[in-house]
């Protein structure tokens, strides 16, 4: 099981949360708003984020709809939080259906990279002059096991991933002295929305062998909120520039 909340931990503080109308995304939302934090929870599915304001009914959540990997989402995003950002949790993404190389289309890899690798970037450029001034601030994106090897996913999801993990630290390292703290979560499985079919016949042969090899049991999305809060609360305020794996010891095999 995750860890219990920690009572008052994130009031006073707004944090923004992309993807939160499922998995990951929701679990965290949920938590960073009953530890008392504002939480901008952004995500593509409206009924979802419908659904995540009814059940978080009574706690100060702000809901913006849109694609994260476009220029309005993010204005609206950061419109939204009205001039104040704590902590940023990079949640959305999504998968690459297990191409390969030799498989991958244009448009399969540039939509990965969209979400998975621009909508942050573009989320932490517009956050960062706010933390820049107040001196403070937490990143956390969400990596994958498919950032620390290529067994994981298809060509575009792991490439993406590992940049996701190379920018977090390029972050850390260029911002570390003013105050900004960023870090990732690598997951393993996770019980979520994402789709993830395998339409290669190759990449089935070669990478579902392994897979059903090492693959740890699938986690809980509240178990990685728990590691995304810790990340990006004070409890974990000398943590920067690290990719923590989350994925019940896989990177371990």
């Amino acid at each position: 099981m995750a860890g219990s909340s920690t009572a008052d931990r994130f009031v006073g503080k707004t944090i923004i949360v992309t993807g939160a109308g499922s998995g990951i995304g929701r679990a965290t939302a949920t938590r960073i708003a009953a530890e008392g934090g504002r939480v901008i929870a952004t995500d593509v599915v409206v009924d979802r984020l419908a659904a995540l304001s009814d059940e978080l009914a009574g706690f100060d959540v702000t809901t913006v709809v849109g694609d994260v990997a476009t220029a309005d989402t993010i204005d609206a995003i950061l419109a939204a939080a009205g001039g104040t950002v704590d902590g940023l949790a990079n949640v959305a993404g999504i998968m690459d259906a297990f191409l390969p190389p030799s498989e991958v289309d244009d448009a399969t890899w540039e939509r990965v990279f969209s979400v998975n690798v621009t909508g942050p970037m573009r989320l932490t450029r517009g956050v960062l002059p706010l933390m820049i001034e107040a001196g403070r601030g937490a990143i956390v994106n969400v990596a994958s096991e498919a950032a620390l090897r290529a067994s994981a996913s298809g060509a575009a999801y792991t490439a993406s991933k590992h940049a996701i993990a190379g920018y977090t630290k390029s972050v850390a390292f260029f911002h570390g002295p003013q105050g900004i703290r960023a870090n990732a979560v690598a997951p393993g499985a996770v019980a979520t929305n994402i789709e993830a079919p395998m339409k290669s016949e190759y990449a089935a042969g070669r990478v579902g062998p392994i897979m059903q090899a090492v693959l740890p049991p699938t986690a809980e999305p509240e178990r990685l909120a728990a590691a995304i809060t810790w990340l990006l609360s004070d409890d974990s305020d000398n943590v920067n520039g690290v990719v923590l794996p989350s994925d019940g010891g896989w990177s371990t095999v």
